[in-house]
């Protein structure tokens, strides 16, 4: 009998979006490459209360965009838990678009069991002088005010800047849309050093990043927390991965509490990259 699983794999897959995203205005960051990478997922770890004996899915991730024309992403999210007794196929698929320059995000959001939809997520946010206003569509029509906050983009930017300037930890107010797209989250960075891989090093999925191979990465690890002011409370949710200056990132480790995924890049194509203007070339576009 299915307990938290599947539920949980769509609640929390909605953050994935904001830790392979990337790009922001910031004017020490490198452009962000456009790029479709392909992850291939398989259960790590699980203990009896997650009621998962089996589980294995795919991730697809589109990135495109500049600092101008704002970034959009394309994610779907896939797995098949196995619970011993029977078996489900989630699917979760969200687009969004973010325009850090103006501080605006618009995100649509679908959960899918067994190719049922289950739920849809859709609205816009955007920055204003005392926090983040949200108008919601869906599921029901409605406004939301909440604290200043990162969108996904602009947060992953901070990442790479942070890891850049050789900064080990910092914590953020992000909001991604996900969940019911009613409230914030609070994150935990922990950044590594840089990293460059080496031959016969066991890294299993380097071979699949093509031309960045060869680049060097930062071990980086992000927990997500629910913004309650709760001094001692866990993270919902908590990903690990390898990051690189561009934007791509592989060797993801999920872990959700009760069970852990693993994501393996299995396909990275990085597409033709636009050139980036100056920032004030993009006022009023």
């Amino acid at each position: 009998m299915f307990r938290s699983g599947p539920a949980r794999v769509l609640r929390a897959s909605a953050c994935v979006v904001a830790m392979v995203a990337a790009g922001s205005v910031h004017a020490l960051a490198a452009p962000l490459v456009p790029h479709r990478a392909v992850y291939d997922l398989e259960l790590k770890d699980a203990n009896e209360r997650s009621g998962i004996s089996g589980m294995v899915g795919r991730m697809v991730y589109e990135f495109n965009g500049t600092a101008c024309e704002g970034y959009t992403v394309s994610f779907r999210f896939v797995t098949k838990v196995d619970s011993g007794e029977e078996s489900r196929l989630t699917d979760q698929q969200t687009t969004t678009f973010e325009d850090v320059k103006t501080g605006k995000f618009r995100f649509l959001t679908r959960s899918f069991t067994d190719e049922k939809l289950d739920k849809e997520v859709r609205g816009a946010a955007e920055e204003k002088a005392k926090g983040v206003k949200v108008d919601l569509t869906q599921p029901q029509k409605r406004e939301v005010e909440l604290a200043s906050s990162l969108f996904p983009t602009e947060h992953m930017m901070e990442v790479i800047d942070r890891a850049k300037k050789g900064e080990r930890i910092f914590e953020s107010r992000i909001f991604d849309g996900s969940d019911s797209g009613d409230k914030t989250l609070i994150t935990s960075t922990l950044l590594g050093a840089s990293k460059v891989p080496k031959p016969g090093d066991g890294d299993g999925d380097v071979a699949k990043a093509g031309a960045v191979a060869k680049e060097p990465y930062w071990p980086v690890t992000i927990s997500y927390f629910d913004d309650d002011n709760t001094a001692d409370a866990l993270p919902i949710y908590r990903m690990a991965f390898k990051l690189y200056e561009n934007g791509v990132t592989r060797d993801l480790t999920m872990d959700y509490g009760d069970f852990v995924l693993a994501g393996r890049l299995a396909e990275l194509e990085l597409f033709k990259q636009k050139p980036e203007a100056e920032p004030a070339d993009c006022k009023g576009k």
